[in-house]
């Protein structure tokens, strides 16, 4: 086929989709490699890394604005060195620059735009710049780096240092103690930050952080705060009632503009979706709430629906735009809503807000549950559940209305740290659920990781797109995986998983492991060394890489009867117990380890014919502070299953610290056990 782009540059050749969209710029992109390096060293030039991802909407608006302009593609051409990242490819690059915009600027984002020395050190950046600021940074850069050198050379000495300052702890050798903590001082210090009328935190933009939900949930309820569990459900109630939430299609935006969940920044991504479905689960499990339900199931058909991809795996996001427009596919006129749903559109109309006005820009309609539904249940002389059947009804026709619009951009690479969340939020789903057939999309995903990302050596690769996998993989990529094959054991007690998660530790032991600091660095010691090699260690939107194998130690330290796995676990832990205290909001996957520390989990084993059964029953109770596995044959592999499936009855064992009750036969007993603990 004929080539008809006026422009094409090295980027075409990527299988990336954010890279591919930059691939018929005027700017003649590299991608990030040793290429674009040796060309800014030969010719002496700074290098521009411009880092961003698909679904960015404001990496669009500056693409548009300033990257497809030829006279400011020119200035780059001429003066720079100029890559192109995908950081969702290369989180290794973008962790190194984004701290260095964050010294820079004192805040970060995307897309992220930042100048460096050919060797990589960075001197200058910032994020958004309009085309006026851009020309101006470009030109003063330029004439910088040709007249004042020793400037430009003391600021890439200065930030480099701070690069290799930040996120790096040393090993904690005193007070490593990790028997006490307060918690009821983290929470209060916590609590100070809720939003009491809309949920989650008092800010905006307000993203759902579902972690930090999720450790409060277990904390509530290990503590009785009550307090604590009604903030969680309000903010899920809030946040699945609100904007953010696609009420016709299900699954949520990355983040609301707004304090009310209102207005979402369109683009949905496989690693929030992911995490909520587990949230949502596992808060059914708390306390079955019919809206929890409907929020998982109706999640995970968008993802099946939309993001699935034949191998097994899941693709990554959907952009925030289609046709150019922000929200446009998922935004309605009242009139579209009258022609579609006819003589009852004023009922949907009233519980979802639409006005002739309406609720957004262009007289266009964001869908959100009104406060006044029960006024609108009892003026139209409906029960909930006759309403909700009707929703039902609706919400499937304007779906089938919706699918022949033209849908967003597809960032169609799978990543394995985000399909290793989606195994978790399939199989939590299947616990709360017993639906089976969650469980067999979680299989998928496991063989999908085993034949196409994982190498017999344990090694594993990043990305997977056309056929092809690629990129060696990151620390979150093994967390994630490991902490999804645990889980898929547990489910499954088909004990390939178990071993496979085990391999998959060792693996990060001998590559990623800093016997200094007792931590995990983020980079195998297989790849180059960047600016520095960093160290993942603050949970946020998705918990830290070092979090997660902290809690895949401690879990397979206690399933495996592992003492080492167990000592670096607690170790790590010790290491961030000040940092817990401080800022328990950007801790909260090290708080639920701490939470297993101070309520001493149930090491719950069972065994016997119909132990899977077994398990199943057990994992759909609500138990935050139990660990539960086993076989349902005998498996002399493991030392924790060997003495207990010799007879080979079906018995449930309640142990603690490795002394076990005598084995009961049934799952009322065994819940009558754990409630006397």
């Amino acid at each position: 086929m004929e080539n008809t782009h006026k422009y094409n540059n090295r980027l075409a050749n990527e299988s990336s989709p954010y890279l591919q969209q930059h691939a018929h710029n005027p700017v003649n992109w590299f991608p990030w490699g040793d290429e674009a390096q040796e060309k800014a060293r030969m010719e002496d030039k700074l290098m521009l890394v411009s880092i961003g991802y698909s679904a960015c909407h404001w990496c669009h608006v500056m693409a548009h604005e300033s990257f497809e302009n030829e006279s400011l593609a020119a200035l780059m051409n001429r003066y720079f060195v100029c890559m192109k990242v995908d950081r969702e490819e290369r989180p290794d690059v973008d962790q190194i620059y984004m701290t260095a915009v964050q010294m820079i600027s004192g805040r970060g984002g995307w897309p992220l735009n930042m100048f460096a020395l050919p060797d990589g050190r960075p001197v200058f950046g910032g994020t958004y710049f309009h085309p006026q600021q851009w020309r101006d940074v470009l030109e003063s850069l330029e004439k910088m780096y040709r007249t004042d050198r020793q400037r430009i050379l003391l600021a890439a000495e200065e930030i480099s240092k701070g690069i290799s300052r930040s996120e790096l702890l040393p090993l904690k050798v005193e007070d490593i103690s990790i028997d006490s903590f307060d918690f009821d001082k983290l929470y209060r210090e916590w609590a100070n930050h809720f939003d009491s009328k809309w949920g989650g935190t008092v800010n905006a933009p307000k993203f759902p952080m579902p972690n930090s939900l999720l450790f409060l949930l277990r904390y509530g309820h290990l503590y009785k705060n009550r307090s604590a569990l009604e903030h969680v459900e309000l903010s899920l109630r809030k946040m699945a009632e609100g904007g953010i939430y696609d009420q016709i299609g299900g699954g949520f935006s990355r983040y609301s503009v707004d304090e009310i969940w209102k207005v979402p920044h369109f683009e949905k991504m496989l690693y929030d979706n992911a995490q909520l479905i587990s949230l949502y689960s596992e808060a059914y499990r708390a306390e079955p709430r019919p809206l929890y339900k409907e929020v998982v199931y109706d999640t995970i058909s968008f993802l099946e629906r939309e993001l699935s991809t034949r191998e097994g795996g899941f693709e990554s996001a959907l952009d925030a735009d289609s046709e150019g427009v922000e929200g446009k596919y998922y935004v309605w006129t009242k009139s579209e809503i009258d022609a579609i749903l006819g003589e009852e559109a004023p009922l949907f109309n009233l519980h979802y807000g639409i006005t002739a006005e309406g609720n957004w820009e262009d007289g266009t309609n964001i869908l959100m549950v009104s406060e006044r539904e029960q006024e609108i249940l009892d003026h139209y002389g409906l029960t909930t559940d006759e309403l909700q059947t009707k929703l039902i009804k609706w919400k499937r026709l304007l779906l089938k209305r919706r699918l022949n619009r033209i849908s967003p951009g597809l960032d169609n690479k799978v990543l394995s740290a985000w399909n290793g969340l989606m195994l978790c939020g399939l199989v939590d789903a299947y616990h709360s659920f017993s639906e089976e057939h969650f469980l067999e999309r979680a299989k998928s995903i496991a063989l999908f990781l085993k034949e196409f990302m994982i190498k017999e050596n344990g090694q594993m690769y990043r990305s997977f797109s056309h056929g092809k996998a690629s990129i060696n993989a990151f620390l979150d990529d093994y967390a994630f995986c490991i902490q999804g094959f645990i889980m898929l054991y547990q489910a499954t007690l088909e004990i390939e998983w178990l071993k496979l998660a085990e391999k998959l530790v060792e693996y990060t032991l001998k590559h990623f492991y800093d016997r200094t600091s007792g931590m995990f660095f983020y980079t195998s010691e297989l790849d180059r060394v960047l600016v520095a090699r960093k160290m993942e260690l603050t949970d946020n939107v998705i918990p830290s890489s070092n979090s997660a194998m902290a809690k895949n130690l401690f879990l397979l330290g206690t399933m495996l009867y592992c003492d080492s796995y167990l000592e670096k676990s607690a170790q790590m832990l010790a290491n961030v117990k000040n940092q817990i205290t401080d800022y328990g909001i950007y801790h909260s996957n090290w708080a639920i380890l701490m939470l297993w520390h101070q309520h001493k989990p149930a090491e719950i084993v069972v065994v016997g014919e119909h132990a899977q059964t077994n398990s199943h029953q057990l994992q759909k109770q609500f138990l935050p502070s139990a660990i539960i596995w086993g076989s349902n044959h005998p498996e002399p592999s493991i030392t924790s299953l060997t003495r207990r499936s010799q007879e080979f009855k079906d018995s449930i064992y309640v142990c603690y610290d490795r002394i076990c009750q005598l084995p009961v036969h049934s799952i009322e007993e065994a819940i009558t056990l754990l409630g006397k603990a």
